[in-house]
């Protein structure tokens, strides 16, 4: 009854999203997107509050440790869906739609690799091995990746490629429709095709999210209900924080050690539950475990370090640059949107 009224409500939720704002193609304003994204995470920590009354202390720090993670993970996702949107350049009016494919495909996979994660976790505790790894591996690259400019080929992934060479397609947009007559007949057009793009990145996103989720909680409806919610205000978000994506220039080094951080208390967690004959003749282990304190503490510090440093060297650089250019005599370039295609 519980799963059933849950995702009632998301359904719910969504359906009045798509209704009142997606449906009708707009550009939102940054009041608009600013009081939906309340909503959205209001709606969120009400959720978190109620699994806290009713569910005790400790799942209630686990759903909020989930969510402030994912929700971490889905804000740097918006740089790769801004590169995506950029490539394709998709019209600020049609972004919302795109981003709504988005959360919801998002959903989707994420739901499938869910399930499928709690039945193996459940049956095997080597799998908290093979979660710790690719966590390790993710901030690793995350590290190695930091300071890189985006590929302005991004959207162009092995999918699109597939759908652009099987199915017929145009190069202009029809409004917002993903489907138009071209030449005679049925045709794709570059709507169709950013959602195939965003479709094959939410796949990625899911492989990396997922475990780090699993890291801080084993109950399956905490994992599905954060999530969720994460994802849920991705849209309004998305505008919200318009101008800003770019600021945040340390977000991916925080983010890897947060993935790190969730990769070693998995390791942590597998020696304890160890079964694997070749460590310790298959016995457990007595190392220490991270309690879900000191998770939730360690995830909203580096998040706040993260911002704040951002913001310092994005003013620091800011003020370089205009003394740069007095002393040249040179005007200023006019700032350019993060969402106008370059």
């Amino acid at each position: 009854m519980v799963w059933t009224l849950t995702i009632v409500g998301l359904l719910a939720l969504l359906a009045v999203d798509f209704m009142t704002h997606v449906r009708k193609a707009h550009a939102p304003t940054l009041k608009e997107a600013a009081i939906w994204s309340a909503v959205f995470v209001g709606v969120a920590l009400a959720f978190g509050a109620g699994v806290w009354l009713t569910g005790g202390a400790e799942l209630g720090k686990e759903y909020f440790a989930g969510y402030v993670t994912e929700k971490a993970l889905s804000v740097d996702n918006l740089f790769l869906f801004l590169v995506i949107m950029t490539s394709f350049a998709v019209p600020r009016a049609n972004q919302q739609k795109v981003l709504m494919f988005g959360v919801i495909f998002s959903l989707i996979a994420r739901t499938g690799l869910i399930l499928a994660g709690a039945a193996l976790v459940n049956s095997f505790s080597w799998v908290f091995y093979i979660f710790g790894i690719i966590l390790l591996f993710t901030a690793g690259s995350m590290v190695k990746g930091h300071g890189k400019e985006e590929d302005p080929e991004a959207g162009d992934n092995v999918m699109v490629r597939l759908a652009r060479r099987f199915i017929h397609s145009t190069d202009y947009y029809d409004g917002d429709r993903m489907t138009t007559i071209h030449e005679g007949r049925r045709a794709m057009t570059p709507m169709m095709l950013v959602m195939v793009a965003i479709a094959g990145t939410d796949v990625l996103f899911a492989v990396d999210s997922i475990p780090a989720i699993f890291g801080l909680t084993q109950n399956a409806y905490i994992v599905f209900t954060a999530t969720a919610f994460s994802l849920l205000g991705l849209r309004q978000l998305y505008f919200l924080l318009d101008g800003l994506l770019d600021r945040l220039v340390h977000l991916s080094i925080g983010l890897s050690v947060i993935l790190g951080f969730i990769g070693v208390k998995l390791i942590l967690h597998a020696l304890h539950e160890n079964q694997i004959p070749f460590i310790n003749g298959g016995q457990p282990l007595h190392v220490p475990e991270v309690s879900t304190d000191l998770s939730l503490l360690v995830i909203l510090g580096v998040l706040t370090v993260t911002v704040i440093t951002s913001l310092i060297s994005t003013r620091r650089a800011e003020k370089r640059e205009a003394v740069d250019v007095e002393s040249s005599g040179e005007p200023a370039d006019e700032p350019q949107s993060v969402n106008s295609p370059s």
